[in-house]
């Protein structure tokens, strides 16, 4: 099985219910359950997450998948190079003008071999990965 990198959007999109892309969201994201595709994030996507989510109903999404991934071992704490490729990139404007989050998130995608995203954020079209809906 592929491993999949989970971005912001992508989870946002799949625990908001009123969020436009959440149809596309739970389509995109069914296969990857019932195929049992190891899903991959780093602890600054989860961050973003926990923000957007700290007042929404789905608050406990955020923290309950903290937990669950940390027990899989499959959130990662970007590394000092991660960090200083990443702002590398982003003062370079690489990726369509992408954020820095997002910055962290291809450096740490590429030095794990990953090629897939689970998102709709052109920014990770732009910086080579398949976007998944």
């Amino acid at each position: 099985m592929t491993p999949v990198f989970l971005d912001t959007v992508g989870l946002l999109a799949l625990w908001d219910v009123s969020d436009q892309w959440h149809l596309a969201a739970e389509s995109a994201f069914m296969p990857l359950v019932e195929e049992k595709s190891p899903l991959i994030t780093t602890a600054y996507v989860l961050l973003e997450c926990a923000n957007s989510a700290a007042k929404k109903p789905y608050r406990s999404a955020a923290a309950e998948l903290r937990e669950k991934m940390e027990k899989s071992e499959t959130l990662v704490i970007p590394t000092g190079a991660d960090w200083e490729a990443a702002w590398s990139a982003y003062s370079r404007n690489d990726a369509g003008g992408a954020g820095v989050v997002d910055q962290v998130s291809f450096v740490v995608m590429r030095r794990l071999g990953l090629t897939r995203a689970f998102t709709n954020d052109r920014h990770f079209r732009a910086a080579g990965s398949e976007i998944l809906f």
